[in-house]
């Protein structure tokens, strides 16, 4: 079998002091970390190619032998990795925290989802609910079809749920008002206009990710690396990560 070139080839070397970094990252947090990755370009001169996926997906690429100067994903994939020997585990950061969101259109009249009894009705009597399909492979599509059985709702959503491939459109099924409730991760809820966050899912079904940046063992940028993981952790960095959904691992809201 013939190998293809991306596993096998090492990652660019810099040209006189300006590095050309490769970032793997979880798509759910693709504007905040975009938005954070222009402004280390502007502010270092060094490039920084993206390569956004779900956590499924990174992780075949990963498993295929994928190589980049940072990964940004769940602290319980990057734990994985720094076991397997892949990361320089010294360089992990948590950067946010993202959890399972209840959307809702802007100006709706917010839903009564306090307490698991609460929510389960409120889904019961909902029209219509989109969703995370977990058959994409993301965190919270895998997460919600387990809750639902759980809680013994599972039928009840094959009637009247309606899985999407991503996050931001199952937010967009709500803006449209062909859902009145989307669930999916709070950071692609802000991505859509016209969708807001009526809050997390009522403890104890409640399921906050943490996501972490680390550098590769395989990195030949490593200062660059390491000035990249810091841009993202700044303080200064929080106002954008929550207009994105997020919250910063050191804040409770």
């Amino acid at each position: 079998g013939h190998v293809t070139g991306v596993q096998t080839c090492a990652l660019p070397i810099s040209e006189n002091g300006v590095a050309k970094l490769k970032v793997l990252c979880a798509r759910s947090m693709h504007v905040a970390v975009g938005a954070l990755g222009r402004r280390f370009s502007d502010q270092t001169g060094h490039t920084v190619d993206f390569d956004f996926g779900t956590v499924g997906a990174l992780q075949d690429k990963l498993n295929a032998g994928a190589i980049a100067d940072v990964l940004i994903l769940s602290a319980a994939m990057i734990e994985k990795l720094a076991k397997a020997g892949a990361l320089e585990s010294k360089t992990r950061r948590d950067v946010a925290r993202t959890f399972i969101a209840v959307c809702i259109r802007e100006g709706a009249p917010p839903p009564v989802i306090a307490t698991p009894e609460a929510f389960k009705k409120t889904l019961t009597q909902a029209r219509a609910i989109a969703f995370s399909d977990p058959a994409v492979g993301g965190s919270a599509g895998v997460y919600l079809a387990d809750l639902f059985e759980r809680i013994g709702i599972a039928p009840m959503i094959r009637e009247k749920g309606s899985p999407q491939q991503t996050g931001a459109e199952v937010a967009r099924r709500v803006v449209e008002g062909k859902a009145e409730i989307g669930l999916t991760l709070s950071g692609e809820v802000a991505s859509v206009e016209g969708a807001v966050i009526a809050g997390p899912l009522p403890p104890p079904y409640g399921q906050d990710t943490i996501y972490c940046a680390a550098m590769m063992s395989s990195s030949r940028e490593k200062d660059a690396a390491m000035a990249f993981i810091a841009a993202l952790t700044r303080p200064q960095t929080r106002e954008l990560w929550q207009r994105a959904g997020f919250a910063t691992p050191d804040t409770s809201s």
